[in-house]
Formats: C-alpha cells, sequence, structure tokens
C-alpha cells in the first residue's frame, strides 16, 4: 500500500503495524503536508462485525477527547478501492517510541524514571476517568505507551495510545459487553467482561512491574492470583506496596480511582525518594498470635487481645491487693479521728489511693482489655478498651503527620546499682509529637516475633523504614 492514496488526501508512507483485519499506517497529508497515523479497519475473510463496533466507538471517543497527551481526532472516511475495502480513523502522529520498543531494544529503567511514568499516565486517567460517562481504556500496556526523548531529569513526555479497546461505563450499561484486552495486564473482572475505572488502574500496575522487572507479567509467578513480583524487583517499601494495592485481584482491595492512586500515601513515593532497604524482618504472621491485622489501600486496624493470666502479673495482682488493703485500713483509722484533725490525714492517703488504682487498672487491663491501633485517611488513634470504658492515649492526630516509625529489640542497661536491666521491645509511630506505642509494661504486645511483624507490615503499609535507635540491624 505504500505510495497509495487514501480518502483522495492521505499517501501512505509506512506500515507501522498489522494484526487480523487491522492495519496502523503512517501517513502524509497532502493538504498539510503533516505526517498523520492511519487505523484501517478492512471487511476480509476475518472480519467481525464487533471489531466494527469497538472501531467506532473508538473514532466516537477519539473525537470527544482534548488532552495534549492523547492522539487527536483528525479524520473518518470509508474505503472503498480495489485492493481494500473498510474504514479509516486518521489521527495526529505523535513521533516517539513505545515502551515496549524501548524494553526490547535492551534499555532499563529506574524507579525514579518508572516513578515519572506512572504519575503522567495516573494523571491522564484522572481526565478519562472523570468524563461524563466515563472513558475506560481497556488496554493499557506498555506499546500502547509512547515516551519521548529523555530532557534534563525528565524520563520524557509520556502518551497513552490505541483506543481500540475503550468502553464507555454508558456503553457497558446500555449494551452487550465485548470481552477485549491483554492477556498478562488484564485484571480479573474482564475476564468476564466486567470493567470499571479500577481496571486500567490494575493494567497500569502491571505495565510498570514489566518496565521494573523486564519480565512480561504472565511470565511472573502467581499466588492466589496475584502477581509476585518483589523478589525480582529491587524497589524501595513504598513504591512496592503502592504496585500491590495497584494489581490487587479484588475490587475492593484495589485503588478505586486514579485520584485515589494518586493522592494515597504510598504514591507521594512517586515525588519522594525512600529508603531502599529494610532490616531483616518476620514478614508473615507468627503462628499462635491473637492479634487481628486487617488493612486495604487506605485502612489499617490492629486489634491486641487481652494478655491474659500469666505468672508474671501473679506478683503486680497481690502486691496492688495489700497496698489497697492497706490504704484502706489506713484511711478507715484516720476518718474515725476527731473533726476537724481527721480531714489532713484522710487527704494525705489520696496520692496512695491513686497509686493503688492505677495497679489495679493494669492488673484487669492485662486480664480483660484490648488496644486498638486505626490509621485511615484522615487520622491516626490508639484507643485503650476495658469493658465499657474506652480512653484514647494519646489523643488522635492528623494522618498526614505521621513522620517516623520506630522498633526497638530487647535489649540492656545498667541500673542505679549498676545492674543489667532488661528493656522490653518497643514499637510505635511518630505522628508530630504524640507517639503511638503498641508494646511496654503498661499492656500491649510483649512478643519480639510478634512485634518485629508488625513493624514490616507498619513499614510496607506507611511506606515508611524502620528507625532503630539503637543502631544494629533486626534479625
Amino acid at each position: 500500500m505504500i505510495g497509495e492514496i487514501l480518502g483522495d488526501r492521505y499517501e501512505v508512507q509506512q506500515l507501522l503495524g498489522k494484526k487480523a483485519g487491522r492495519r496502523t499506517l503512517l501517513a502524509r497529508d497532502l493538504q498539510t503536508q503533516e505526517l498523520v497515523v492511519i487505523k484501517l479497519l478492512s471487511f476480509g475473510g476475518d472480519f467481525e462485525w464487533d471489531s466494527l463496533k469497538l472501531f467506532e466507538r473508538e473514532a466516537e471517543t477519539l473525537k470527544s477527547l482534548s488532552h495534549p497527551l492523547i492522539p487527536q481526532y483528525l479524520n473518518y472516511f470509508e474505503v472503498n478501492l480495489p485492493t481494500i475495502k473498510g474504514f479509516a480513523l486518521v489521527q495526529t502522529y505523535i513521533p516517539a517510541k513505545t515502551l515496549e520498543q524501548y524494553l526490547q531494544s535492551g534499555r532499563t529503567f529506574t524507579e525514579a524514571e518508572v516513578k515519572q511514568i506512572a504519575k503522567a499516565l495516573l494523571e491522564i486517567l484522572i481526565y478519562l476517568h472523570g468524563l461524563y460517562p466515563p472513558v475506560i481504556h481497556r488496554d493499557i500496556k506498555p506499546s500502547n505507551i509512547l515516551l519521548g526523548e529523555r530532557s534534563g531529569n525528565s524520563v520524557g513526555q509520556v502518551y497513552l495510545v490505541d483506543f481500540g479497546s475503550v468502553q464507555t461505563v454508558l456503553a457497558t450499561e446500555t449494551g452487550t459487553r465485548t470481552i477485549v484486552g491483554t492477556y498478562g495486564y488484564m485484571p480479573p473482572e474482564q475476564f468476564g467482561g466486567r470493567t470499571v475505572a479500577a481496571s486500567d488502574l490494575y493494567s497500569l500496575g502491571a505495565t510498570l512491574i514489566y518496565l521494573m522487572t523486564g519480565n512480561h507479567p504472565a511470565d511472573l509467578p502467581q499466588k492466589d492470583f496475584r502477581i509476585q513480583f518483589e523478589q525480582v524487583a529491587n524497589l524501595s517499601p513504598s513504591f512496592s506496596n503502592w504496585l500491590k494495592w495497584m494489581i490487587e485481584p479484588s475490587l475492593e482491595g484495589r485503588f478505586s480511582s486514579a485520584a485515589q492512586a494518586m493522592s494515597t500515601t504510598g504514591s507521594a513515593s512517586l515525588d519522594k525518594p525512600q529508603a531502599t532497604t529494610l532490616p531483616a524482618l518476620v514478614v508473615s504472621k507468627p503462628d499462635g498470635s491473637k492479634i487481628q491485622l486487617t488493612k486495604n489501600w487506605d485502612s489499617l486496624e490492629i486489634i491486641i487481645p487481652p494478655s491474659g493470666f500469666h505468672p508474671s502479673i501473679v506478683f503486680t495482682g497481690l502486691f496492688a491487693i495489700a497496698w489497697n488493703s492497706f490504704i484502706l485500713f489506713w484511711t478507715i483509722g484516720a476518718l474515725s479521728a476527731p473533726f476537724p484533725v481527721n480531714i489532713p490525714f484522710a487527704l494525705f492517703s489520696l496520692p496512695f489511693w491513686s497509686a493503688g488504682f492505677v495497679m489495679m487498672y493494669k492488673f484487669i487491663f492485662n486480664l480483660f482489655g484490648s488496644i486498638y491501633l486505626r490509621l485511615n485517611p484522615e487520622q491516626i488513634t490508639l484507643t485503650w478498651e476495658l469493658f465499657s470504658w474506652k480512653f484514647e492515649r494519646p489523643r488522635p492526630s492528623p494522618r498526614q503527620s505521621v513522620n517516623k516509625l520506630v522498633y526497638i529489640p530487647k535489649h540492656f542497661t545498667k541500673g542505679s546499682q549498676g545492674t543489667r536491666v532488661a528493656v522490653p521491645a518497643q514499637l510505635y509511630i511518630c505522628s508530630g509529637l504524640q507517639k503511638y506505642q503498641i508494646s511496654g509494661n503498661d499492656g500491649g504486645i510483649k512478643s519480639e516475633v510478634e512485634l518485629e511483624w508488625l513493624a514490616h507490615e507498619l513499614s510496607e503499609w506507611l511506606g515508611l523504614p524502620i528507625t532503630n535507635p539503637m543502631g544494629s540491624e533486626l534479625s
């Protein structure tokens, strides 16, 4: 077809791509002398009416779009030549290579470059999904993303092309569903013909994994339908965790919109460098642990059940009983003295009553109290619950103030007499001036292996490195 004139206007220069019933051509517009791209749908032995429906939908969609990083619609006409019959869609030509072409040529991408690409594509998806009705691309993959030349610190201009699989929500609700997409980049719901805005996020996540690993997503191992990419990609914890939310097989667990993916804490790493190493930690829940951990992309809750009876609290309980019994007898004796002499003696006992109540509270809390650490997009809270009483200690603080995760392993220090004193392991989150601690002598987790597990989970979810003021790595 080289040299052939289509639509009495477009001279074919080059064949860019070909698949069943379709050709993509580079042509010159004889009126403007500019290069254009022509997508040609031809009637042949392998023609399917679904192809024409998608082709017409692509033309109508491009006509309605106006975005600098998406090809512009130029023309649509019928082709009626002796050698070929069909329809042609003309769009602007973008002089750039696809990510697939870069990968095939051996180019590798750094995490910083992949973050730039992710941010650019999310901005395009925010535009597409924000239209009415929302436009869902349905076939985001390296061969449908163009990348311009590097410029300074920029990875290059990023473009999203090929809207041949596009779907609008309105089209889904009013017509039959057509299963399209590319294996390896399609989320589970797309195999059933159902696509939503979050489906594009899955495809984008799989594309970014391909860029980071150099492996096609379909060639990576899977567990419970989830792509296992961590072992072959050297990523910062925050970006790795963010990608997991992007490719979550369950719609309920995945980001629901490009705006959420852009604004969530994990994607802050699209702009900010993060620590690339973590201490070696227990990464799975220890056997026998009764701690409940519930998390999704925007909220996390840790429930620490009562410690229960343990020989170590027997002394605390007996001492509290003895202490309060002594203070009771003291108070009775003080009140039996003549008035007003008895008043000072009774008031003198109040600080001792306070200490006694604190000891009894700690004893009872170990047996029946629970601790709740909750993080959501608005705030972080630590609640101590005993029967129907609830205490928030310290007070809640804004979620965006969370700035440090600290784990201090069990260690020894010198006491006042030079003796060796054991200091239990500690795990806490800093948010501004507040410290949210879920371990310690007042109650909470005392098992080091459980604290190490939760430190890893919190680090991954918060996108924060684990700080250890003692200076030694966990093992």
